[in-house]
C-alpha cells in the first residue's frame, strides 16, 4: 500500500505548522473553550449515566482504594453484586487513578476530557502515518474528537476511554504486524490498555476492523516494498510474518489483560446474558440518515435540555460534522487506495448494521453469526463510522493538497458535485420536516438547524475551494485554521448542549440521609432501602427542566446507584451484569408496577421503602428480619416452584428457607432447630457472625449467591448453598461457632497470575530486543 511523503514536501504552506506539540495545544484550547466549567471545577457533569451510575460507582471505587481493598463485590446494591467483574467499572485500567487519587467530582470530569483530548490526538498520529499530511491529520483528530457520538461517550467515563485507545490500537497493532520486533510489545501494552477500559463493543469492533485491515494487507502480500516488513525475497517473506506477528499480538493482549477478562467471563457465564441474550431496541429509525445532515431533524428536546431523536435514546447524536461527511464522501469517489475501499467499505456495514431491524440484513445475518448479539444495542455500530468518517476526510484532504494543476480541474468538479447534493439533500429534509412532522417536532428549531448546517457547508466549500488556489498564499495559510475552527464550531452549535453541568453540590456525600432522616436508617449488615416498582417506573418518566433538581429530586429516590453516595445498601441496582438468580429475584420483585411481597421484603431487611405519595419520600418498615438468621426448617424445591413459593403470604424467612434439591447431599437438619445468631458483622468482601445452635442448624444469609463466595465454620471450610432461589445458606453443628463468608475470586486470582506473568515476560524481551538492536555491528 502506497504511503505518502512526509507532510512538509507537500505543496500547502500551512503544513509544516501542524506538528504534534502545537495540534495537541490546539485540541487542548478547544476542549477548554467547551468545557470550561468542568475544567476549572466550577461546576460537573450530571446526565444520565454519569450522574446515576459512573460517578457513584468512582465514588465507590474511591472508598475502597482508600481502605487499601480491591473493589471486587459491591454489598450495597441488589443485595449484593460482583463489581471488578463488570469490565466497565475499570476498576483496574491504570488511568483511573486520576480520579482514585484526586478529589471528586472534579477528577473524574477531568479524567473523560482528558480521553476526549487524547482521542483527538491519537487520530492526529494515525491519519498522519496514512495520509502523510500534517494538515489532514490536525482536521481528522478535531472531527475524532469532536462529533455527536464522541462528546455523548462523556457521559461513560468507561466507553470515552475505550474510543479513545482505537487510534492508537490501530496505529500500534499494524506497525506490529509490518515491522515487529519491539512494536510487537508497544502494540500489546496499547491494547491491553484498551481492554481494561472496559468498553466491550468498542473494543469488539476496534479487532474486527483490525483483523480486516490484517487480512487486506496479507492478501496484498504486506504492503508497500518500501516497508521494513519488505525484503528482497519477495512478497512471501512479510505475508509470513505477518502471519505469526498479528495472532502473536492477539494473544499477549489476551493474557496481559486476563486479569480483568477472566472475572467478566466467569460473570457473564453465570449471569442474565449467558443464553441467547440479545438486546435489539434502539436501532437507527428507517429515517435516522437524515440526521447526518440536519441533526435536529425528527426528534425532541428532553425536559432536562438534551435532544433525542425518536425510537432510540442510546445516542443524543451521531452527527459527524458537514465538513467531514462532505470529505469523507469526496474520499471515497476521489481516493484510489485499497485502504480508502476497505474503510469506505466498513463504514457502510456499520450504518446497516446501525439500522439493526429497520431493514432485513441485519437479523439475517444475526441468525447467522449470534455473535453480532454481543453489541446489545444496534445504533453502537455508527461507533465505527464514527471513527472511519474522520479519516477518509483526511484522505481527501491529502489528495487535495497533492494534486497537480491538471488533477485540480476533475477535483473541484467532485467537490462541487458532491456539495450540491448534501445541500440539496439538506434541503429535502427540510421540506420534510415542515410538511410531514411529527405530533411533538419543533419544526422552527429543525429548520433554524437546518439552515446553520446549510451554512457551514458553504462555509466548508469556500474554504476548501481557496486551499486549491496557488494565487493566493495568504488565504492559503490561514484557510486550514479556519476550516479546523469552523469543524469544531459545527458540532459545538448543532445541538443543545449534549453534556449539561451542575453544581458538583448535588454530589455531596451523605446529602440524601442526612435530608431524609430515615428512622431505622438502612446500614451494611443491617437493613436495606427498596424502591417499589411504582417509583422505579416514576423515575423513567419523571424529568425536570433543570438538571441540578431532577439530580437531586432522583437521588433522594436512591436512583440507579446514588445510593452509594450516601453508603445506603438497596434491594435494586443499575448494572450491566448480574447472577441469573438475583436477576430473575429482582424480576419477580418489580415485574409489574403493582407487585408487592412483604413477606419476601421481610426476608431482604427492608426497612425503608419508598412511600406510596412521591419517589423521594420514604416510609419505613419494622417487621423487616436480620440480614443473617439461624435455625430454619429447609424445604426442597426446584427453581420455578421456589420464586412462585417467594411470592406467597405464606412464606416466611424466619422459619423456612428453600434449597435446591441438589442440596439434599449437604443438608443434615430436616426441621425447625433452637438456633441464634449472636452478632454479625458485613465488610465489603466479608461477612462475620457468632452464632449457637442446640443442633445442626441451616443459617441463611439475605445476600446474594455468587460461586465465588466461601464460608468457613471455625475456620474450616463448609458448603456453601443457594438458597430462597438468590441468597446464601450453609450448615452449622451444634454448639456455639465462628462463621465467615469471604469474597474469593478464582478467576481474578488466576488471571493477575497471568497478567503479571506476561508483563514481567514482556518487560524483558522488550530489554532484550533493544539491546540487540544497539549491540555494535562488526
Amino acid at each position: 500500500m502506497h504511503v505518502q511523503q512526509p507532510a512538509s514536501k507537500t505543496g500547502n504552506p500551512i503544513d509544516p505548522w501542524f506538528t504534534p506539540w502545537r495540534f495537541a495545544l490546539l485540541l487542548a484550547l478547544l476542549i477548554l473553550a467547551t468545557f470550561p466549567q468542568v475544567l476549572l471545577g466550577l461546576e460537573t457533569f450530571v446526565i444520565r449515566d454519569y450522574g446515576f451510575f459512573a460517578y457513584p460507582l468512582a465514588h465507590f471505587q474511591q472508598e475502597c482504594f482508600r481502605h487499601g481493598e480491591l473493589p471486587l463485590w459491591d454489598p450495597y446494591n441488589n443485595c449484593g453484586v460482583p463489581f471488578l467483574a463488570q469490565w466497565n467499572t475499570m476498576p483496574l485500567y491504570p488511568p483511573s487513578l486520576i480520579y482514585l487519587l484526586l478529589p471528586l467530582p472534579w477528577s473524574l470530569g477531568f479524567f473523560c476530557l482528558l480521553h476526549l483530548w487524547f482521542a483527538g490526538f491519537g487520530m492526529f498520529f494515525l491519519a498522519r502515518r496514512w495520509t502523510g499530511n500534517s494538515f489532514a491529520a490536525a482536521f481528522a483528530g478535531v472531527a475524532f474528537a469532536f462529533n455527536g457520538l464522541t462528546l455523548n461517550l462523556l457521559m461513560w467515563p468507561s466507553h470515552i476511554a475505550t474510543l479513545s485507545w482505537i487510534p492508537w490500537v490501530v496505529l500500534a497493532v499494524e506497525l506490529a504486524w509490518r515491522e515487529g520486533g519491539q512494536k510487537i510489545i508497544l502494540a500489546a501494552f496499547i491494547g491491553a490498555l484498551q481492554m481494561l477500559a472496559g468498553g466491550p463493543e468498542i473494543i469488539f469492533l476496534t479487532w474486527i476492523l483490525l483483523l480486516a485491515l490484517w487480512v487486506q494487507q496479507f492478501i496484498a502480500g504486506g504492503g508497500d516494498a518500501s516497508s521494513p516488513a519488505f525484503s528482497a525475497t519477495g512478497a512471501s517473506q512479510p505475508r509470513i510474518a505477518m502471519l505469526r506477528r498479528f495472532p502473536l499480538v492477539v494473544a499477549l493482549v489476551i493474557s496481559l489483560a486476563a486479569v480483568q477478562l477472566l472475572p467478566f467471563l466467569d460473570l457473564a457465564a453465570h449471569s442474565q446474558r449467558s443464553a441467547g441474550y440479545a438486546d435489539t431496541r434502539w436501532s437507527m429509525p428507517g429515517w435516522g440518515w437524515a440526521n447526518f445532515l440536519v441533526p435536529m431533524a425528527f426528534g425532541r428536546t428532553w425536559t432536562e435540555g438534551v435532544f433525542f431523536q425518536y425510537e432510540q435514546s442510546w445516542t443524543s447524536s451521531y452527527y459527524l460534522g458537514i465538513g467531514a461527511l462532505w470529505l469523507a464522501l469526496l474520499a471515497v469517489w476521489t481516493v484510489r487506495e485499497r485502504r480508502v475501499r476497505l474503510l469506505s467499505a466498513a463504514a457502510l456495514v456499520a450504518l446497516i448494521f446501525a439500522f439493526g431491524g429497520n431493514t432485513f440484513i441485519y437479523p439475517a445475518l444475526r441468525k447467522i453469526i449470534p455473535q453480532l448479539s454481543f453489541v446489545t444495542y444496534p445504533i453502537k455500530y455508527v461507533t465505527l463510522a464514527a471513527f472511519l468518517a474522520p479519516l477518509l476526510a483526511a484522505f481527501a484532504i491529502a489528495r487535495q493538497q497533492n494534486l497537480s494543476n491538471g488533477q485540480k480541474t476533475d477535483f473541484k468538479k467532485r467537490l462541487v458535485l458532491v456539495g450540491a447534493i448534501l445541500l440539496a439533500l439538506i434541503a429535502g429534509i427540510l421540506f420534510w420536516a415542515w410538511q410531514f412532522p411529527f405530533p411533538t417536532d419543533d419544526v422552527h428549531a429543525t429548520l433554524l438547524n437546518g439552515l446553520s448546517r446549510a451554512a457551514f457547508l458553504i462555509l466548508t466549500g469556500a474554504l476548501l475551494f481557496v486551499l486549491t488556489r496557488e494565487n493566493a498564499p495568504g488565504l492559503r495559510r490561514i484557510a486550514p485554521l479556519i476550516l479546523i475552527f469552523g469543524a469544531w464550531l459545527d458540532v459545538f452549535t448543532h445541538e443543545p448542549a449534549q453534556n449539561p453541568t451542575v453544581p458538583p453540590s448535588v454530589y455531596e456525600l451523605n446529602l440524601a440521609r442526612a435530608r431524609l432522616a430515615m428512622q431505622p436508617q438502612p446500614a451494611l449488615g443491617e437493613s436495606r432501602a427498596m424502591v417499589t416498582p411504582t417509583a422505579a417506573m416514576d423515575f423513567i418518566r419523571f424529568a425536570l427542566s433543570d438538571p441540578k433538581n431532577n439530580f437531586l429530586a432522583k437521588r433522594l429516590g436512591y436512583c440507579g446507584n446514588c445510593n452509594l453516595l450516601d453508603g445506603v445498601p438497596k434491594v435494586d441496582g443499575f448494572f450491566s451484569l448480574m447472577p441469573r438468580e438475583s436477576d430473575g429475584l429482582i424480576s419477580l420483585l418489580y415485574g409489574a408496577t403493582n407487585a408487592n411481597f412483604p413477606k419476601l421484603n421481610d426476608f431482604l431487611g427492608v426497612s425503608q421503602i419508598t412511600a406510596p405519595d412521591e419517589f423521594f419520600h420514604w416510609q419505613p418498615r419494622r417487621t423487616f428480619l436480620p440480614l443473617v438468621t439461624a435455625g430454619q426448617k429447609p424445604i426442597f424445591l426446584d427453581n420455578a416452584n421456589t420464586l412462585r413459593a417467594l411470592g406467597q403470604n405464606s412464606f416466611d424467612g424466619s422459619k423456612i428457607v428453600f434449597l435446591p434439591p441438589e442440596a439434599k447431599l449437604f443438608v443434615t437438619a430436616t426441621n425447625p432447630t433452637t438456633a441464634r445468631v449472636l452478632n454479625s458483622k458485613f465488610e465489603t468482601r466479608s461477612v462475620d457472625a457468632e452464632v449457637e445452635a442446640a443442633g445442626p442448624s441451616l443459617v441463611v444469609v439475605a445476600q446474594t449467591y455468587y460461586h465465588n463466595w466461601r464460608v468457613y465454620v471455625d475456620d474450616q471450610p463448609t458448603h456453601l448453598l443457594r438458597a430462597n432461589y438468590a441468597f446464601q445458606a450453609f450448615q452449622v453443628p451444634a454448639g456455639r461457632h465462628h462463621v465467615r463468608l469471604a469474597y474469593e475470586d478464582l478467576a481474578f486470582q488466576f488471571g493477575a497470575a497471568v497478567s503479571i506473568c506476561m508483563a514481567v515476560n514482556c518487560f524483558i524481551c522488550l530489554h532484550l530486543l533493544r539491546k540487540r538492536q544497539f549491540r555494535p555491528q562488526p
